[in-house]
């Protein structure tokens, strides 16, 4: 994913202090300056930031920036960073029953989520606030009571056995 950005080394700053990326490259296209950054020694670039977002422009077409981490260990300690850094705002702890998620604003407010798969499956949209202060198993159990509550409910292996029928889906 690119996206334009006002402060390419202040916003590249804060990907590398909040969420672990890494500059992988940085250079000119025409006028352009471009810093690539990646959380995968596999993947050259995960995101890309642009110079030239113009300065009175307050519309995002860029809903969210969203990134899976792997366990709620790891999302505490994203959440930690991210209030670390004054030009976080707007932090939300959410379940959607089929993920427990952080939202927040980047400090040119870009909003961010960081998520944590369950292994249920429930129809969305679907938001209820949960706080991450609670013991794991505390927040499993209020996500799963959530999730079961929801029409559709199923097991995430169930969902994901179906999708890949329905979209005659064959790993490359």
């Amino acid at each position: 994913m690119g996206f334009f950005v006002r402060d390419p080394e202040r916003m590249a700053l804060y990907y590398q202090t909040v969420l672990g990326f890494t500059i992988t490259d940085r250079g000119l296209l025409g006028t352009v300056p471009l810093i690539f950054l990646s959380r995968d020694p596999a993947e050259h670039h995960q995101i890309i930031l642009a110079g030239g977002k113009p300065e009175g422009m307050n519309f995002n077409a860029i809903n969210q920036i969203s990134f899976r981490v792997q366990g709620l260990d790891v999302l505490r300690a994203v959440k930690a960073l991210a209030e670390q850094d004054p030009g976080t705002t707007e932090m939300l702890c959410v379940t959607h029953g089929n993920a427990i998620s952080i939202y927040f604003r980047d400090p040119e407010g870009n909003r961010i989520e960081a998520f944590v798969d369950t292994p249920w499956y429930c129809e969305q949209p679907l938001r209820e606030l949960i706080d991450l202060n609670d013991d794991d198993a505390t927040i499993l159990a209020k996500s799963e009571k959530i999730a079961r509550s929801r029409p559709k409910f199923q097991l995430r292996t169930t969902w994901q056995a179906e999708m890949a029928s329905r979209m005659g889906y064959t790993p490359f």
